[in-house]
């Protein structure tokens, strides 16, 4: 570089190091481009819901981090080593052993996702009348310990429904809410707690070490069991390295296996954490409960050295197990989604803080305070981010809360979200600034958009099908 007179003057250093992810491209999918007009014709075809747009009408695709990964060499070569056998499958045995090795827990159940793992274990343990405590609900666990007769009890910390709280654990369970309920209920009615790490409703939050054994503590005092949700508890894992005094130098594997140590079991989606397309399992303590769910996953998925999965599929999910614990891998894989969180925090929009670990989540109850929450400030959000973009995010807000059993009415969560949910080892950077860039857009022009009103509505889990019209 020189100056106007020919001078040679150095280059200014750079006041931090840039980051790139830690692989390099091997194939790659092209993506679509569409017109304002073909998102707007879209999106109301699909009753401005994002579930219901075909994919082939998306250009960056956020919706979830389910089973969208990228996996890779190592896992698509295994999947050329499929032991599709019915029975005793090699695969099953590779998978049950690495399960061993990095959770720790003694009996494995594959299933064909996380959902049946839910299914399962709610059907074993829990009983008509039953109440099942947890750090916050999710769509799909919520709904099977519905249907098993239990009911919800939400006993996270208060600062978990704050969108604004920066408090560095917000997936942490309110130890006095816990123990209110067992003495209000009686433990013989809690047949256990549900703790999931991290916490997706609240904004992919990380529950502490810390806490996680006081939770282990207390429920010891009352003989009451520890259902893990693990789906992506090294994520979580990854949060604890970072933040909590005392696991500074301790590995990603070794904090994984400590979490897991304080539960009796897991339900885990392999589509998260494992790097997978598809896949889950149920990972069990007890011998009596294992045989149980043996016998039930014959019946609802398939062989309990399958459970509806295929050989190659149990080989990615574990190879997936070595790869997810890797200290590059993981950093890149919570960096991505800090770099795009931090971009909207330095333009002022409003997300959910900290940011959490697989995605950020827009706070539409601040950006779009004009709608009330019967108007579904969120799925409006959702909707209008496609048609300026083409990028494809989520409602977790009113519409995924459902209705409540008893009374009929809409659930009203504090959090009003927008789920902008990064896959795993797809996306560049250069995407994250597309999609920032469109989140801006809609906020500036936001006091423009009116809300939607529901106009069919599926009895189970309706933000799946969920449609909507503007009002």
């Amino acid at each position: 570089m020189s100056n106007q007179k020919g001078v040679s003057m150095p280059y200014p250093k750079p006041t931090r190091r840039s980051w790139a992810e830690p692989f390099k491209i091997k194939m790659v999918e092209p993506l679509k481009t569409t017109t304002r007009e073909h998102r707007l014709k879209a999106i109301e075809e699909a009753g401005y819901n994002t579930f219901l747009l075909r994919s082939e009408d998306v250009y960056i695709d956020l919706l979830t981090d389910s089973g969208t990964n990228a996996m890779s060499d190592y896992q698509w070569a295994g999947m050329m080593l499929g032991d599709e056998a019915y029975a005793g499958s090699k695969n099953f045995y590779y998978l049950e052993s690495n399960m061993q090795k990095y959770y720790g827990y003694n009996y494995l159940v594959p299933t064909h996702q996380g959902r049946g793992a839910e299914h399962i274990i709610s059907q074993i343990l829990i009983k008509p009348g039953d109440f099942i405590p947890g750090n916050m609900y999710f769509t799909t666990t919520r709904e099977h310990q519905e249907r098993a007769g239990g009911t919800f009890v939400d006993v996270i910390i208060d600062e978990a429904h704050d969108p604004d709280s920066t408090h560095l654990f917000k997936g942490d369970v309110d130890l006095q809410k816990l123990e209110d309920l067992i003495k209000k209920v009686g433990e013989k009615k809690i047949p256990y707690i549900s703790v999931a790490a991290t916490v997706n409703m609240a904004g992919g939050q990380p529950i502490s070490m810390k806490n996680m054994r006081a939770v282990r503590e207390l429920t010891n005092k009352y003989g009451i069991r520890i259902i893990f949700d693990a789906t992506r508890a090294v994520e979580n894992a990854y949060f604890i390295k970072m933040r909590e005094k005392g696991y500074e130098g301790k590995s990603i594997a070794e904090i994984l296996r400590e979490l897991c140590s304080y539960t009796d079991g897991a339900t885990m989606s392999g589509k998260k954490d494992l790097l997978v397309n598809i896949g889950g399992f149920l990972a069990i303590n007890d011998k009596d409960v294992f045989d149980e769910a043996r016998n039930m996953v014959v019946v609802y998925e398939g062989l309990h050295t399958y459970g509806g999965l295929a050989g190659r599929d149990m080989e990615a999910m574990a190879r997936g197990m070595e790869e997810m614990v890797q200290e590059d891998y993981i950093r890149s894989r919570i960096g991505q989604v800090e770099y795009l969180g931090q971009k909207l925090l330095d333009w002022e929009v409003p997300v959910v803080k900290p940011i959490g670990g697989h995605a950020v989540f827009l706070n539409a109850k601040k950006i779009l305070p004009h709608i009330p929450q019967d108007q579904f400030p969120a799925q409006t959000l959702a909707a209008e981010i496609y048609v300026d973009s083409g990028v494809r995010t989520m409602e977790r807000g009113v519409v995924s809360a459902g209705r409540d059993p008893k009374t009929g009415q809409h659930r009203y969560p504090k959090l009003e979200l927008v789920r902008v949910t990064i896959p795993r080892r797809v996306y560049t950077q250069a995407h994250m600034d597309v999609t920032a860039e469109s989140v801006l857009e809609v906020y500036e022009s936001r006091e423009k958009l009116k809300g939607l009103e529901m106009v069919y509505e599926p009895k189970h889990l309706r933000f799946f099908q969920a449609r909507f019209a503007k009002m």
